[in-house]
């Protein structure tokens, strides 16, 4: 007979792979630093392998302890979402639900989505994680999160996701501007300027870069912004112009600058949308929620899609 290992005993091993350190790892986990260490050690004669090297400066997982780490993570998110699938199962989206949410959209929608839904579901302890994309994908995979409002097409494995809408381009120029009198600009001419985007990482970048048929330079931009905002101000400044999101716009965020926005011809734009996990049973739930967000920020459409 296999002596498995609990539940418990994983709990454990992945607080200390997220600390590397038996203290944190035992207050994170909420138990005596004793009492972590024997579960590890449990764990390990359960397993019949060593899955951490311990030294006197510092905690390393084995190259083991690393393949077991990511089974460990996606068996604690499974049994997680029995629990919540059971406990919800007369009442949808009530309890925890940790949403990424990437830092050209957080602000800007949010906001308008969240009180809408406390309304519609008052039960729900909605958690926002904003990062950028690759790494709300990493912790997606991991477990770490529920599910993650993301600009599609991004390399986001083997999820599913319900489209939330199209949020289009326009060009953002000075009053002073040449191009600002005009009522659309063609790519050609976004080409010919001089062109401030945000730093490599960001995937409204590339959408940017996308929307004008430019192909992404292999060397750094000094100009890059590192937040949307910044972008703002460098091209109140002068330095050049940029391409928003028309969500940004909508927010206010030209307000109190001298910059005005332009439409762009065939009017480019990034598509939104909630990823999930493939195959996880909170299908229903992540649906709803999807369909909260598209009606809270003005845009019902429903349907589902493969990424």
């Amino acid at each position: 007979m296999i002596h498995l290992p609990t539940l418990r005993q994983l709990r454990h091993f992945a607080a200390l792979a997220d600390t590397l350190n038996f203290g944190r790892a035992a207050r994170l986990a909420n138990v005596t630093q004793s009492t972590l260490s024997a579960s590890l050690q449990e764990l390990e004669a359960t397993l019949g392998a060593a899955l951490v090297d311990r030294t006197r400066q510092r905690v390393m997982l084995t190259a083991l302890g690393e393949r077991i780490l990511v089974r460990a993570r996606k068996l604690l998110a499974d049994a997680e979402e029995l629990a919540i699938e059971a406990r919800g199962a007369g009442e949808p989206l009530s309890g925890e639900l940790r949403l990424g949410v990437i830092p050209s959209v957080s602000p800007f929608w949010m906001p308008r989505a969240l009180p809408a839904l406390r309304k519609a579901y008052p039960k729900l302890k909605l958690y926002l994680v904003e990062d950028l994309t690759e790494r709300l994908v990493e912790k997606l995979a991991a477990g770490t999160l529920d599910a993650a409002l993301l600009a599609l097409p991004c390399e986001c494995g083997p999820n599913d996701s319900h489209p939330l809408g199209r949020d289009p381009f326009r060009l953002i120029v000075r009053r002073d501007h040449p191009l600002a009198g005009r009522a659309r600009v063609s790519p050609r001419e976004i080409r010919a300027q001089k062109l401030l985007l945000l730093a490599d990482g960001h995937c409204m970048k590339k959408h940017a870069l996308a929307a004008c048929g430019l192909r992404e330079s292999r060397d750094p931009d000094p100009f890059a912004a590192t937040s949307i905002f910044t972008l703002v101000q460098m091209v109140d400044n002068g330095l050049g112009v940029t391409l928003l999101p028309q969500m940004a716009i909508d927010a206010g965020l030209l307000k109190g600058t001298s910059l005005v926005s332009v439409a762009v011809e065939d009017d480019p734009a990034r598509d939104l949308g909630l990823v999930w996990r493939k195959g996880t049973a909170r299908r229903p739930e992540f649906e709803l929620l999807a369909a909260a967000l598209a009606k809270a920020t003005g845009d019902s459409r429903k349907g589902a899609s493969r990424v």
